[in-house]
């Protein structure tokens, strides 16, 4: 941290470690997802505090009243009531506000907003409340706290009350809805969630996108515009390269050049999740094999992917649906030589990282993203001058938008022109874009983002 900065907080719903039961001892270890992957280098080993919620039972059983030393963390973990836990996490950060800020209700059907519904908002406001309270017991004075997330939108203006000493940012790391994809929310709701996130100093996003959006929806509800900043999160290249040199990555890669063999190598690395868009992925992979019958037994699917949310049953029937078609199109297309898609379901980085490495196209396609650093990781990783089909409704397209293949999301055709274009792009058209998503992909570090963030605290 820059010396003479304010003390530091990190507020989140998933934290920097978990736990689990080995014998009658709890270990901890590095906690997942992009966050954690982002901020941990930078935070651990210093000062700042973590403050997030014990998401099983084993971390329930290691939480305590106060931050503890583990895996170089300075963490404390809330052990909420669990019923009211899963009610606002699941009905209301995952099932709502996910949906609504990536535009994936089907609206005939959801959302439903019911007594159900109520009683899990009440269980949002309590969660938020808990963090609230935790926060004001251990924040140091004069603290920037950074609360990350939709999960705590909540929170900023029950913790003003107790500490007004506190510089408070929130930043967002998901799209945010315009004002009609809000408008799902009742107007009481949709006030109280707005106005929580602009009791903060100010508002982060990756992108100006998200940032208008966000902007327009508290003039729409609000009648007033909060402060705002944009500060893209960047792949950490320190870490990327330790995996790469790994001996599971090197494990990993012998298995794939075994599998691959000769033939092109079209990829994507992803969660089994609504909003990326794995379906019509397959289906514009069925379209090229289809109008393109040289690519028939010259190009291999690599999808790495791993599931999500599967106690939602629209997760669950997606997952199911992924596999169904996974199988029907290696019925169609295999030979006795060829297998057409690699599909793996489970999560293993060093895997991921591999195919990152020696990728010929990676295929980036969400409904709609926050950023995604799947396309990042693949611009610094890639050794072949590998070509990036990016959907233009990811947060990463605002910055790699010159270097890539854009791909708009919903056009299974135009998906298949894409990776086609791809695959048969001159040598030197490909060097010079890899070049340049490169240098873009380099000209930001995390460190950039956390900067970001203080500097808004202030």
């Amino acid at each position: 941290m820059d010396a003479g900065r304010r003390p530091i907080v990190v507020v989140s719903n998933r934290g920097p470690v978990s736990f689990r039961r080995d014998g009658d001892q709890l270990r901890a270890k590095r906690g997942g997802g992009g966050l954690v992957s982002g901020l941990g280098p930078l935070v651990a080993g210093t000062d700042t505090v973590w403050i997030a919620a014990a998401m099983s039972d084993d971390d329930r059983a290691a939480a305590s009243g106060a931050p503890v030393d583990a895996d170089g963390f300075r963490a404390r973990l809330l052990a909420l009531d669990p019923v009211r836990y899963r009610q606002a996490y699941d009905v209301v950060c995952n099932a709502t506000l996910w949906f609504a800020h990536h535009g994936l209700f089907e609206l005939a059907r959801r959302p439903r907003i019911d007594t159900r519904w109520r009683q899990a908002w009440d269980s949002y406001r309590y969660v938020n409340e808990q963090f609230a309270t935790a926060v004001a017991h251990d924040a140091p004075v004069g603290a920037a706290v950074l609360v990350q997330d939709y999960h705590l939108c909540l929170l900023a203006p029950m913790l003003a009350e107790q500490r007004p000493d506190l510089r408070l940012v929130h930043f967002s790391h998901t799209p945010f809805a315009t004002p009609d994809g809000l408008r799902v929310l009742p107007s009481d709701v949709r006030h109280e969630l707005l106005a929580g996130m602009a009791a903060h100093a100010a508002c982060g996003f990756h992108t100006a996108r998200w940032a208008r959006g966000f902007e327009a929806c508290c003039d729409d509800t609000l009648g007033w515009v909060p402060t705002t900043f944009v500060s893209p999160l960047a792949s950490d290249l320190d870490d990327l390269r330790s995996v790469a040199a790994g001996p599971e990555c090197a494990t990993a890669a012998d298995e794939l050049d075994a599998a691959v063999g000769n033939r092109r190598f079209v990829l994507r690395v992803d969660r089994i999740e609504l909003s990326k868009n794995l379906l019509r992925g397959f289906w514009a992979f069925d379209d090229l094999l289809t109008r393109h019958p040289e690519w028939r037994g010259a190009v291999t699917f690599g999808a790495f992917v791993y599931p999500s949310r599967e106690g939602l049953p629209e997760y669950l029937a997606y997952r199911q649906e992924v596999d169904r078609l996974v199988q029907d199109l290696n019925s169609k297309w295999a030979t006795p030589d060829w297998t057409p898609i690699l599909f793996d379901p489970t999560d293993h980085f060093p895997r991921s990282v591999a195919a990152l490495r020696r990728f010929d196209v990676l295929l980036v396609n969400p409904i709609r993203d926050g950023l995604n650093l799947v396309a990042s990781e693949g611009v610094l990783l890639n050794e072949r001058d590998g070509a990036i089909a990016l959907s233009t409704e990811a947060g990463a397209f605002e910055y790699l938008r010159s270097a890539v293949i854009p791909v708009e999301p919903f056009d299974v055709s135009g998906t298949a022109d894409a990776l086609h274009l791809a695959l048969t792009m001159p040598a030197a058209e490909r060097a010079r874009r890899a070049t340049a998503a490169r240098d873009i992909a380099l000209s930001r570090s995390p460190a950039d983002w956390l900067r970001g963030q203080l500097d808004a605290a202030g």
